[in-house]
């Protein structure tokens, strides 16, 4: 099975590089980075490149697409090709996904209209302007239309794991886990905007910008 990350300039990292890390484990499946072009691509920040090793009209019928968020998904809301890209391959795939921000691409697209979905607590508002139904959770699914969507960043991973369970099975998808030694334990429990206090949330917003 083939995975597709389409990646774009100004993507968040962690956002392709958590899926990745999870998906490239399995046998069974072959992870491909998708572009406009072949080459470097660079994320939000500049300072990581990463290699798409095809082009997206290379990549006519992948199994899975999970699309990375950042703030480089702005740009590319009116980006015919890449739109068009995902409103071709989505009809062929057994799971459509992103992860961030990535669920904004999914919208403009056209594929979240009328559908729960989630994203990065700071695009709510665009999202639900471009048809989707924001939950507020991790990871939210809609198995029907085969769509999958993950919150901010960190949440990519989780929904890798859920990805190899729906694809695999359970087992393997806790072999996944256990191999990249996925085990949580953060500092602090602050890592969502219910569990944020006000002075957390105006620092985070600050670190936004």
């Amino acid at each position: 099975m083939q995975v597709a990350i389409p990646l774009f300039p100004r993507f968040t990292a962690l956002d392709a590089v958590g899926p990745y890390e999870v998906l490239r484990c399995i046998p069974e499946l072959e992870v491909v980075f998708v572009g406009h072009r072949r080459g470097e691509v660079r994320s939000d920040n500049g300072m990581l490149g990463l290699l798409c090793d095809a082009r997206l009209d290379e990549v006519a019928r992948p199994d899975v697409v999970v699309v990375p968020g950042g703030l480089g998904t702005r740009t590319l809301l009116d980006d015919g090709e890449l739109l068009d890209w995902l409103r071709s391959v989505h009809p062929h795939t057994r799971y459509t996904t992103s992860v961030c921000t990535g669920s904004l691409l999914l919208a403009a697209a056209g594929l979240l209209d009328g559908l729960t979905a989630t994203t990065h607590w700071g695009a709510v508002e665009l999202l639900e302007h471009l048809g989707a139904r924001y939950v507020g959770q991790r990871v939210v699914e809609v198995l029907p239309q085969r769509i999958i969507t993950s919150a901010g960043v960190s949440s990519g991973i989780d929904m890798a794991l859920r990805l190899v369970e729906l694809l695999v099975d359970t087992q393997t998808a806790q072999a996944a886990q256990l191999m990249i030694e996925y085990d949580p334990q953060p500092p602090f429990d602050c890592g969502s905007l219910t569990k944020a206090g006000a002075a957390v949330r105006d620092r985070a917003a600050q670190l936004r910008r």
